[in-house]
């Protein structure tokens, strides 16, 4: 079998940090996870791919023994690898815990999961297994969870927090959102706070297997119409060529969801920005940031014989 090169995997040389490599997995995951490529098999197998390159590159013990000997990992002995026993790093699937994952975090065919399926199954290593982990999220003892279900009488015992990422729309991060989640069987509510930023974490503590907490990565969705920078929101607003040329009126619709009169100057061209104070993302301190309109020109498509006889006129008259 031929394997891929795990640092061409990712993307990333062979000299990169720990920081590269994480920032490239994550970009990774997100394009090629399960969840925005449902029934893709090849979206599928990448996640899967870069899922294993991960493992063992963000290992440091892992990576030097790859870099040293290869895919296989085959160690001569008396070799010190700090604990590592090396062995074949390929065959990561993770299919005998993808049925244990689904069931603790709710599957996105069931109802109370939430929209958008609750809490993403992105989950991370899994310290002391001595597997491969499952790169980005929930932790556990595997010897006390295969302990726990092998007995009579006996329970999973889950010794670290579970990890997972929520998806919001911007307008939800922006309003603040009521969220309800499938853990272990156990439905949760949260609340989303207005002006959330991706990347932020929440926190239910003690609701997790065990009485573990719960940590969310909150991960906000690009939107068509906004663009967020800093606490300043950016949106287009199409311009007919003629009120561009005169000045004029136009519709502008706020994330907020209001809709007002945009006064556009005489001569303004296309590209142009033009700033509504206070209409951006809520700040922490109180108040807003901006929504600046960047102005696109448009022209008619189809034109009655008056609209061509008047613009026939103002083309002769600039020739």
């Amino acid at each position: 079998m031929a394997y891929k090169d795990y640092y061409d995997v990712l993307g990333v040389s062979r000299g990169a940090s720990d920081a590269d490599i994480k920032s490239a997995y994550r970009k990774l995951a997100k394009t090629y996870h399960p969840d925005k490529n449902q029934g893709d098999e090849k979206a599928a197998d990448k996640f899967k791919e870069i899922g294993e390159a991960y493992a063992v590159l963000n290992d440091p013990e892992k990576r030097k023994v790859y870099d040293q000997f290869g895919h296989t990992g085959q160690v001569p002995p008396g070799y010190d690898t700090g604990g590592f026993q090396g062995g074949d790093f390929g065959g990561f699937d993770g299919s005998q815990f993808s049925d244990f994952f689904q069931d603790l975090f709710g599957r996105a065919t069931q109802g109370g999961a939430g929209r958008r399926g609750g809490v993403s199954t992105n989950f991370g290593g899994m310290p002391g297994t001595g597997g491969a982990g499952f790169p980005g999220g929930a932790q556990v003892n595997l010897e006390d969870l295969l302990g726990g279900l092998g007995g009579a009488g006996q329970s999973r015992r889950f010794v670290q927090n579970v990890e997972g990422e929520l998806q919001v729309t911007l307008s939800e991060a922006y309003h603040g959102s009521d969220e309800v989640i499938n853990v272990d069987g156990k439905r949760l509510s949260l609340r989303v706070p207005a002006g959330t930023r991706d990347g932020a974490r929440l926190r239910l503590a003690g609701q997790g297997p065990g009485g573990g907490d719960v940590l969310l990565t909150i991960r906000v969705l690009e939107d068509a119409s906004f663009e967020l920078e800093g606490d300043d929101l950016t949106t287009v607003v199409d311009v007919p060529a003629p009120v561009a040329a005169l000045g004029g009126d136009v519709k502008v619709r706020t994330l907020a969801g209001t809709t007002g009169n945009l006064s556009i100057p005489a001569g303004s061209s296309g590209g142009r920005k033009m700033r509504l104070r206070g209409q951006g993302w809520p700040r922490k301190g109180g108040g807003h940031g901006d929504l600046y309109v960047r102005l696109n020109l448009t022209v008619p498509k189809t034109l009655s014989d008056r609209e061509k006889e008047l613009y026939q006129q103002l083309r002769d008259l600039q020739s």
